[in-house]
């Protein structure tokens, strides 16, 4: 493996492949929640990748039987409670996204179990996303407190419509593997059991293929996303305005206690 990958902590690595890299979102016993290490490693790998001359296609999957389950509440309290965490952790989902889209490299995501925060990320944002049935894709920002930021405003519109995009996102309804494949949210619905070995697959089609050609129509089609910057960059900050109000302060105390939140109805809007 090469030294630029010795470095990271919560991602792990391995060469499935010929010219194929997996990255793997490993938090043991967290269901690969995402700390405040990991959410740095997630903005800075795809510059890796980018630059490796060994990578023609990245995989991006997590240990175990889950995705991720989104952001740790460690880490987002310490966003709530501090201006410096709250404008390096917006710095790092502002990177995430467009390193994501500026990597030439294809990506291919592998999904199973729980998909949230910023692992749903890079799992939305791959240019071939699959799932396994048991997917549970969720996009909690609202149930959380604050706006959907991330990945969210630049890209599920483009994915199921519009329609569909204000449902999930602003009632954080979860969906499901099937569910998602059917809407147009993720390219392919496979069985849990087969899930890894489609990835691969697929990546491997990605690898053996013209990497000139594969990577300027990756460039091409990402300019619908570009041009969605604007969109982006202003959900993002109203995302991390909210982690200074009230409401989010009462959705981590409801995440934590297990119950339903109790958010204030007044708002000067």
């Amino acid at each position: 493996m090469s030294d630029r990958y010795d470095a990271y902590k919560r991602l792990k690595f391995d060469r499935p492949g010929e010219r194929i890299l997996r990255i793997t979102l490993d938090t043991p016993g967290r269901l690969n929640a995402v700390d405040e290490v990991m959410h740095d490693e997630l903005g800075a790998v795809w510059r890796d990748i980018d630059a490796d001359p060994e990578v023609s296609c990245a995989i991006i999957t997590g240990a175990g039987d889950a995705f991720s389950a989104g952001g740790d509440l460690e880490m987002v309290e310490k966003i709530i409670d501090g201006f410096e965490d709250r404008a390096r952790a917006w710095k790092e989902a502002r990177d995430l996204v467009y390193n994501i889209i500026n990597c030439s490299k294809p990506i291919v995501s592998a999904m199973t179990g729980p998909a949230v925060g910023a692992g749903l990320v890079a799992g939305l944002l791959a240019d071939i996303s699959i799932v396994g049935k048991s997917a549970k894709i969720i996009d909690g920002h609202t149930r959380l407190g604050v706006a959907a930021g991330d990945h969210s405003v630049i890209i599920w519109p483009l994915l199921c419509g519009m329609a569909k995009a204000k449902y999930y996102l602003l009632t954080c309804d979860a969906l499901s593997g099937e569910e998602a494949e059917r809407i147009g949210l993720v390219s392919l619905c496979v069985e849990d059991d087969v899930l890894q070995e489609t990835a691969l697959k697929v990546a491997q089609k990605l690898a053996n293929g013209a990497p000139s050609a594969i990577r300027w129509t990756k460039y091409a089609l990402n300019n619908w996303l570009r041009m969605m910057g604007p969109s982006f960059d202003a959900s993002l900050a109203l995302e991390f305005m909210g982690f200074s109000g009230p409401e989010v302060k009462e959705g981590v105390a409801s995440l934590k206690e297990k119950r339903k939140p109790d958010f204030p109805k007044d708002v000067p809007l």
